[in-house]
């Protein structure tokens, strides 16, 4: 099959909002790009004649450089043609863009990170964007390339993040995942070739750490429920916080876009913000009288029945997300304070609901039944996030050895 080549310009702008001109590259259907180290704003490129409109000040130069690049390109590929023709795409592209413009790691990670602001994936994006500039302050230069992140840099970079940054071993092992992430992409676009790969066995393995997680016990919690002489702040980060629990500790960002809608036929719909799943769980009793403290602010049926996103543009995500957030650290400074006037020497926090939740359960629940409260796609996972709350069979095993 015939090799084709095109001026392209690619919808992947970086932060300034700016497109990368390339070189498409199409073999057997499968197409790779050659950069050309120039941005422009899409208004100002022609589709159909491929072509920098006029309306760009450096418009002449760009469509000469153009022209030239895509003959070079051609030219190159008849030959190549000659000498192989079964050299693939990517072949094909390392042969032209020898001595050609390279995607740093800094251009391939606004790619990525404006993908998942598009896709409103709003957490994930603050905490990557965070863990790509540790790279790019490592480096000291945003002119890094693939090539140059070999497995001596990733352990220069991890001593960096554990000296200089203070960083735990989970928090290390997130930012190596972000950078295996950016470079399978580089592979992909090919930027970089596969033998350059610093992630392996023989290499620098990724390998989570264990986390302790500590949920409250029953009584416990019963201390908290009969807290008496709370502010009003701390009485209402008491309630959302029991309400997630009550409602198998879910996620704080999903109680709070709880419509009084939601709650029918004695139980509570949402759908989860994680993961899109639908979810319908019974309605205790005990959440009976929390609904009733907040019935009074209620002005319609799509109300929310906590207050913090009431104000809301749920046409702006970024408003939505800034909006829990700031409500999640306050929630969690009030519970700080409960902590200490129930005298809890454990940590107190909105996602502990959740871990509560499941050191209660402990290895009373069938897993499989947890995995439905949880909403796991795997049972595996669950099987992993229960396993730190499940230790009555351990515990019985060192009794039988210990107690004689």
């Amino acid at each position: 099959m015939s090799s084709k080549t095109k001026i392209v310009l690619r919808k992947r702008p970086n932060k300034e909002g700016l497109c990368p001109l390339a070189v498409r590259i199409t073999k057997n259907r499968r197409s790779n790009y050659m950069y050309l180290g120039h941005y422009i704003d899409a208004k100002h490129w022609d589709e159909r004649r491929r072509l920098v409109r006029k309306s760009h000040p450096n418009a002449e130069l760009l469509n000469t450089l153009l022209s030239s690049k895509l003959a070079e390109a051609n030219k190159k590929l008849i030959g190549l043609q000659f000498e192989n023709e079964d050299i693939s795409s990517i072949q094909i592209k390392k042969k032209l863009d020898s001595n050609s413009y390279i995607m740093t790691f800094s251009e391939v990670s606004d790619t990525y990170l404006n993908e998942l602001e598009k896709n409103n994936k709003l957490t994930r994006f603050f905490t990557d964007k965070v863990r790509v500039n540790h790279v790019l302050n490592f480096n000291k230069s945003k002119q890094l390339t693939f090539q140059e992140i070999d497995e001596a840099f990733l352990r220069r970079f991890k001593s960096y993040l554990k000296t200089e940054k203070n960083l735990s071993e989970r928090s290390i092992v997130n930012n190596l995942v972000v950078i295996r992430t950016l470079f399978n992409m580089a592979i992909k676009l090919g930027i970089v070739d596969q033998g350059n790969y610093p992630f392996g066995v023989d290499k620098i393995r990724i390998k989570f750490p264990e986390t302790e997680k500590i949920g409250l016990t029953v009584k416990e919690i019963q201390k908290i429920e009969n807290l008496e002489y709370l502010s009003k702040q701390e009485k209402h980060a008491l309630n959302v916080w029991l309400f997630s629990f009550y409602l198998a500790g879910i996620r704080v960002g999903d109680v709070l876009k709880i419509r009084w809608s939601d709650i029918f036929d004695g139980r509570i719909h949402y759908r989860m913000n994680k993961n899109s799943k639908l979810v319908s769980l019974k309605m205790s009793y005990k959440l009976v009288p929390i609904l009733a403290l907040y019935e009074k602010d209620r002005q319609d049926s799509k109300d929310f029945i906590f207050p913090e996103l009431k104000k809301a543009d749920f046409k702006n995500h970024r408003d939505v997300y800034a909006k829990t957030n700031t409500a999640t650290k306050k929630f969690n400074k009030y519970l700080r304070e409960i902590a200490v006037k129930s005298g809890l020497d454990k940590k107190l926090t909105m996602h502990i609901a959740r871990h509560s939740f499941g050191n209660i359960a402990g290895d009373r629940i069938p897993v499989q039944m947890l995995q439905r409260l949880y909403r796991h796609s795997s049972i595996t996972t669950t099987m992993q996030y229960q396993s730190n709350f499940m230790s009555k069979e351990t515990d019985k095993a060192l009794d039988d050895v210990v107690n004689f």
